[in-house]
This record gives C-alpha cells, sequence and structure tokens, in this order.
C-alpha cells in the first residue's frame, strides 16, 4: 500500500532530503520544483497528500493551494505547507485556503514532517 505524495519545492537540497526520506520509508514521491509544475502535477498525478513551499518561482504556494482547492477534482488532496514563513497572518491565510496543515521548515526536522504526513496520511 504505496501513499502518493507531492512535494512543491524550490529547494533543491530541501527536496532531496525529504524525498530520500519519503522514499525510505516506502512512499511514493513526485517533485515539482516550482508552483506552475506543482499545480500541473496535483492534476496529473492526484497524490494522496501535497507538502507545499509558499515562496516559490512563479507562481507561488498561495496561488497554487488556492487553484488545487478550487478545482473539484482536486479540491479534497489535503495539502500540508511546509515553508520558511511562519508569521501568523501567513498561517492563518494557508489554513483559510484549505491546508490541512502548516508547519514551519525551522521547527521540524525531516522525521517530525513525515510523523505528521502520518497522521494525515491515516
Amino acid at each position: 500500500m504505496f501513499k502518493k505524495i507531492l512535494l512543491v519545492e524550490d529547494d533543491k537540497f530541501l527536496r532531496e532530503l525529504m524525498s530520500k526520506k519519503l522514499l525510505s520509508l516506502g512512499y511514493e514521491v513526485s517533485t515539482a520544483p516550482d508552483g506552475e509544475t506543482g499545480i500541473e502535477m496535483i492534476k496529473s498525478e492526484k497524490p494522496e497528500v501535497v507538502l507545499l513551499d509558499l515562496i516559490l518561482p512563479g507562481i507561488n504556494g498561495f496561488d497554487v493551494l488556492e487553484k488545487a482547492k478550487k478545482d473539484p477534482e482536486t479540491a479534497n488532496i489535503p495539502v500540508v505547507i511546509l515553508s520558511n514563513l511562519g508569521q501568523s497572518e501567513d498561517i492563518e491565510r494557508g489554513l483559510k485556503l484549505g491546508a490541512k496543515d502548516f508547519l514551519v521548515k525551522a521547527h521540524f526536522t525531516p522525521q517530525e514532517i513525515v510523523n505528521k504526513l502520518k497522521t494525515i496520511l491515516e
């Protein structure tokens, strides 16, 4: 029983680190380096959860989240924001747009992020 996770993250190091961690635990992982690709992949791959950065080249994570939630085909896919933006207004905005959770990168280790995803996927 593989769970498919889409990681939308422009930081190559973090993208590879999280991918390796998730793959080692048996998850199926796809990655997108920017918002445009992220939206396309959410539609085409229908992952079981999306891990979404907010600061992305091109369209930002808030726009990706908004588009995913407005599309009836992808509206029910849980999105977890993983960002360095930790201001309460950013967190509120993300949750209002429909994010399942908001994790500030600096406050979580890759293992803690994986634990959060497991809870959502179960």
